[in-house]
């Protein structure tokens, strides 16, 4: 759709040499004319990563947008009301196909656990609750737990200011988003 990756460089010259130089690489990128001014749009899409990767946007985006290089960033997410559903889904997903081992799980090619997960899920099912249970409490703690990137730690940062005085859109997807058809 014209989203392009760009990689960004900034170079700071003395006298003509070379002292400085810094480079951003931008997954989506995209011009817009509004009014015939063009405005250099940056897109990134957060969906399951470090939390970290929120900084490394945003000082992205300010520091090209401190350049002139970039009108706004935009930075999409799960949104809190899907993060906080994501174990639900992921229950409804072991109890519909009727995941009972984790060799139910090969039919849709879910990774083998590490031996620290399947112990974790092994010491669960010991206190009498269901594999389905455990194991979708499990995967979604270590797939998508607190220090991955969601809507929660993006905002911490916007509000700590990180990114400032870039024009940011922030997204945070919805639950609507996730469908079992």
């Amino acid at each position: 759709m014209g989203w392009s990756k760009t990689k960004f460089e900034i170079k700071k010259v003395i006298d003509n040499e070379t002292r400085e130089s810094i480079t951003h690489e931008i997954d989506h990128v995209k011009v817009f004319s509004i009014f015939d001014q063009p405005y250099k749009i940056a897109l990134e899409i957060e969906w399951n990563n470090k939390d970290p990767f929120f900084d490394r946007d945003l000082e992205n985006f300010k520091r090209l947008h401190t350049e002139g290089i970039i009108s706004v960033g935009i930075i999409i997410t799960r949104g809190s009301a899907l993060q906080s559903k994501l174990l639900n889904f992921v229950r409804r997903f072991a109890a519909e196909r009727n995941i009972h081992s984790y060799a139910d799980l090969n039919e849709f090619d879910v990774k083998k656990p590490t031996d620290r997960q399947e112990e974790m899920v092994n010491k669960c099912v010991a206190l009498g609750k269901t594999f389905q249970d455990c194991w979708s409490k499990q995967f979604v703690d270590d797939k998508f737990g607190t220090a991955t990137t969601h809507w929660q730690k993006l905002l911490d940062r916007v509000n700590r200011g990180v990114g400032n005085p870039c024009p940011l859109l922030l997204i945070g997807l919805p639950p609507g988003i996730v469908t079992f058809d």
